[in-house]
């Protein structure tokens, strides 16, 4: 397997590829933290990381992308890269969870995978609210991505909850439970967990499209028939 991944989901703008299968995968990686401008630094840098793999782009298997939850503008960038170039160069583009990707890290880092500990990744939203979602210790979800305040989880999280990603001390605030374990505070997934979900994605089932769990802030503009007289 032979796979590009792409991140622009949250504040990183983050590629890499992956040549091999398993544990033996040789991983070329590069990650820059981007608040924006996504897109200007996006195709330079898949440029640069496809160069130092020594890969061509037609010796591509598979794109993998997040997908969300994250940024409209920069879920829009990463689809669009990962679209085009799988259209260029025909092969399939696989959708890989943000929360998922989150989630992943944390069961590799903490060793959760081994202890069979279930973790519910989270990424910190506007006000109040978090996006949730929990996962068993081989990575399958135990409930739908959504968002929610952080507060109402108070009730809802299983004594010595696991949580990761930067939603977490939220919820420890909101909730004040002191029995809630936090695995990492990353607000964004790494590059790495991206690609190797990616690389075992099913094709027809993790689509490339984005994950939206609330309506855009910005409204289109309404026509006022008044100036229309």
């Amino acid at each position: 397997m032979r796979l590009l991944a792409i991140d622009t989901a949250l504040d990183a703008c983050s590629v890499a590829v992956l040549d091999g299968d398993g544990e033996g995968a040789r991983l070329t990686r590069a990650s820059e933290t981007l608040q924006r401008g996504h897109a200007e630094r996006l195709l330079g840098m898949i440029g640069e990381v496809m160069a130092e793999a020594g890969i061509a782009f037609s010796e591509l298997d598979r794109i993998g992308v997040t997908v969300g939850p994250g940024s409209f503008t920069g879920l829009r960038v990463g689809l669009s890269a990962a679209r085009g170039i799988a259209l260029v160069v025909r092969v399939p583009a696989v959708g890989v969870s943000t929360l998922a990707a989150l989630a992943a890290q944390a069961l590799r880092e903490s060793g959760a995978e081994q202890a069979g500990s279930a973790v519910w990744a989270t990424i910190a939203g506007r006000g109040a609210d978090v996006y949730i979602q929990g996962f068993s210790a081989d990575g399958t979800p135990l409930d739908a991505a959504r968002a929610v305040a952080a507060e109402a989880l108070g009730e809802e999280l299983p004594d010595g909850a696991c949580l990761a990603g930067n939603g977490a001390e939220k919820i420890v605030a909101a909730t004040a439970r002191g029995d809630l374990v936090v695995l990492h505070t990353h607000g964004w997934p790494a590059i790495e967990d991206v690609a190797r979900l990616g690389a075992v994605a099913d094709p027809q089932t993790a689509r490339p499209e984005p994950l939206y769990l609330r309506p855009p802030d910005a409204a289109p503009a309404r026509r006022d028939e008044r100036l229309l007289a």
